[in-house]
């Protein structure tokens, strides 16, 4: 079921509210599976992902998280710099939220493998990600992490926004990787 979203480029959800699907190919196998468990303990609530993880059994965890993995091509093309520099206004916000001390200074290699990468993410997604640690005492949106909550609280969710797209612009290992055929 996994490839009939997220294998698809330019798929879209429309819940909460219209954003493309993220991209998972290339994320490790660690944060792939904290975030089915998530989903399926009802931490990340997505009426549809929680669906689909609730049916999934451990072993399902395990090799859907690995496969996704394995479109990660093992080495990091990627600096430990952005790619691209931020404004002043960007700079005062990842200095404001600390994203690199857990995500990496290029976003894409994070201190823990159960957090994501975030270089080249789809900003849309990533907007509604952030605003979901945002959201609480609602049954069918949020995030609960205390840390990210914390942190997404300090910001407007115009400046979610800035961040979401500065995190889009930056070169990342995240890909879409149809499948040729349904098995």
């Amino acid at each position: 079921m996994c490839i009939g979203c997220h294998g698809i480029k330019g798929y879209q959800s429309s819940f909460p509210e219209v954003y493309k699907v993220p991209m998972i190919s290339g994320q490790s196998a660690k944060y792939i599976a904290a975030a089915l468990t998530a989903y399926k303990n009802g931490d990340r609530k997505h009426p549809t992902m929680r669906s689909i993880a609730e049916g999934l059994s451990e072993q399902d965890v395990t090799d859907i998280s690995n496969w996704y993995a394995s479109h990660d091509d093992g080495g990091s093309p990627l600096a430990d710099k952005p790619s691209r520099e931020p404004s002043a206004q960007v700079t005062a916000l990842l200095n404001k939220a600390a994203c690199a001390s857990c995500h990496g200074a290029n976003f894409s290699s994070p201190i823990d493998p159960s957090y994501p990468k975030l270089s080249g993410q789809h900003a849309d997604y990533l907007f509604v990600a952030l605003k979901a640690y945002k959201t609480e005492n609602n049954p069918a949106v949020g995030r609960n992490n205390g840390v990210m909550g914390a942190i997404a609280k300090q910001f407007s969710n115009a400046e979610l926004k800035v961040l979401a797209n500065y995190m889009a612009s930056l070169d990342g290992e995240l890909t879409i990787k149809p499948e040729p055929k349904f098995r």
